[in-house]
């Protein structure tokens, strides 16, 4: 196994034109490849340069590429917009839908015995090792796995074969392996590289995916001076060392340690990507290690819509609500149709506050009875866009007529907290 680039510090800048360098010689090293499988993220993780790479694989392989999946893992599948904005000029007769409930095969079980020894008893059943039939079909001679390392609540940084086993995976594995870490503790897992679901996955693609032509492209993405996003990072290879050297650099480029904690907390999500709590709750995962006790987050949520991104996963999080992590356990013990459904479980843990700090969301798409229904405070998203202006608000510490708070102008490229919590 083998790193075939390896470049990345918290003051690189990889720009367009030498991205556009670095793959083509990388792939062009690689040797000829006639039947070329890309599966980049969905439009929910679009700064991660990933639609950009995907752009640069096909420009470099052409009609080598015969399919493109977005790992949607249990999101929507993206619309022609987003394909328009995020893989401009590729063809659209190229790319795949992934359906989590019904187009995947299991191609192996991690044994019971090593998931209770990772999981320190927490989990003690085999955890199944599924993906998308399409990655299964061995009528590819390269699969490249595309997208951005950062902490996540799930996975503690989210990518490499994350991108595989959930992005692309099942019913069985995406439910246990979210509800593995919501059990496990997301504070335990946020921002951590190594972590119970993090050595799962590893034991996984060891076991099951020596004969799948496997290839990840991941990137680190940072701020630059002027507030733009730009790659910091970048590493192609397909061997863990691959993914730690990324997860490295995400650690220094996106963990952001306070040692103040704001009692109001202001997170603005973009309407073109945020379109549920499902997704948009990433302003609850990365802030919560934050915020202080008694304190608030309020939610710029103009364009979430619904809850989930799965009609089932919906029904649940309205039925169920936010709720503290003992009283979803409870839900979990007491109710089938949850324990059938563990990732809407482990969301319903993640977006909680633990009765800690107050959560409101501001919306003009979701009504105040549906938020409020679920566990959240609800405020007309014109009264709080004006108290709280975004466009002219600055990331972190700001100042209005109640005092301080901090702004979070995009909680899906980072995580922000206390330095108790880390």
């Amino acid at each position: 196994m083998t790193t075939y680039f390896s470049k990345g510090s918290p003051n690189t800048v990889i720009h367009s034109e030498e991205l556009g360098e670095i793959i083509s010689q990388v792939f062009s090293d690689l040797g000829e490849r006639k039947n070329v499988l890309a599966l980049p993220p969905d439009f929910t993780r679009f700064p991660s340069r990933a639609g950009e790479i995907t752009c640069l694989l096909h420009d470099h392989y052409g009609e080598s590429i015969s399919d493109i999946m977005p790992a949607l893992g249990t999101h929507f599948a993206m619309p022609d917009w987003q394909l328009d904005k995020m893989f401009p000029n590729v063809p659209k007769e190229l790319f795949r839908v992934h359906d989590w409930r019904n187009d995947v095969v299991t191609i192996g079980e991690v044994s019971a015995e090593f998931v209770e020894q990772m999981t320190e008893g927490i989990w003690k059943k085999p955890w199944k090792a599924q993906l998308n039939k399409l990655l299964w079909s061995k009528q590819h001679d390269l699969i490249v796995s595309i997208g951005q390392v950062v902490p996540h609540e799930v996975i503690g940084m989210a990518n490499y074969n994350k991108n595989i086993f959930v992005g692309t995976g099942g019913v069985d594995g995406i439910n246990e392996s979210h509800f593995i870490s919501a059990a496990y503790g997301m504070e335990r897992v946020m921002g951590r590289a190594d972590n119970p679901l993090r050595s799962i996955l590893n034991h996984a693609q060891e076991q099951f995916c020596q004969d799948l032509p496997l290839l990840f492209v991941l990137t680190v993405i940072g701020e630059d001076e002027s507030g733009e996003n730009v790659i910091r990072g970048l590493y192609i290879g397909d061997d863990h060392d691959c993914f730690y050297a990324a997860a490295d650099l995400a650690q220094k480029v996106n963990v952001k340690i306070f040692d103040e904690r704001p009692k109001r907390v202001v997170a603005w999500l973009d309407p073109e990507e945020f379109h549920s709590t499902w997704i948009g709750n990433k302003s609850v995962y990365r802030t919560r290690m934050l915020i202080d006790d008694d304190g608030e987050l309020t939610v710029l949520a103009k364009g979430v819509k619904t809850f989930g991104e799965d009609p089932e996963i919906d029904r649940l999080i309205r039925k169920f609500g936010y709720r503290t992590s003992p009283e979803v356990m409870s839900f979990v013990d007491n109710n089938a149709e949850l324990r059938n459904n563990l990732s809407a479980a482990a969301h319903l843990i993640h977006g909680s506050s633990e009765n800690r700090f107050k959560i409101t969301y501001a919306t003009e798409n979701i009504s105040k009875e549906e938020i409020e229904s679920v566990g959240y405070n609800h405020v007309d998203y014109s009264v709080a866009a004006e108290k709280y202006d975004f466009q002219n608000l600055k990331d972190g510490w700001n100042e209005d007529a109640d005092g301080k708070f901090f702004f979070v102008r995009n909680p899906a490229l980072g995580l922000w907290a206390h330095r108790s919590m880390i």
